[in-house]
């Protein structure tokens, strides 16, 4: 068995960014849900405000998902995802901590899309090294 394993590499890039778009189209573009009111509810903008940001993140996450999905290669890119997918879970903890407690909750989703996001990581390291 190769060193490193293209399988895991594609299926993680897969999930990855399969999960950024899908978050960013249903919740956030066809039908902003009820969850995502409430996140930038809470910090405070009015309902105008609020459905624009919202859709406008959810423009973002879907572009980014495009990104993770074309330039699954490049390790800044998946570095950065980690980084966002961190900060999104900080940021449900001091904004709405009840909702760690809530069926499919941040951590739920990404605790796992950031393990997913290390072992493509680590498989683009051994890809980037063997290519040398």
């Amino acid at each position: 068995m190769p060193e490193n394993n293209l399988l895991y590499m594609q299926l993680a890039r897969g999930v990855v960014a399969l999960t950024w778009i899908y978050h960013g189209f249903f919740p956030k573009l066809y039908h902003i849900a009820p969850l995502e009111k409430l996140m930038t509810g809470s910090a405070g903008f009015s309902t105008e405000v609020s459905d624009f940001i919202t859709r406008s993140a959810g423009v973002g996450e879907i572009i980014f998902g495009l990104c993770l999905a074309l330039f699954y290669k490049n390790k800044y890119l998946v570095i950065l995802n980690i980084l966002a997918l961190s900060g999104l879970l900080l940021a449900v903890i001091i904004m709405q901590p009840q909702l760690l407690i809530e069926a499919f909750n941040p951590v739920t989703t990404n605790v796992p899309l950031i393990v997913l996001s290390i072992i493509w990581l680590k498989e683009i390291t051994i890809t980037n090294n063997t290519s040398l």
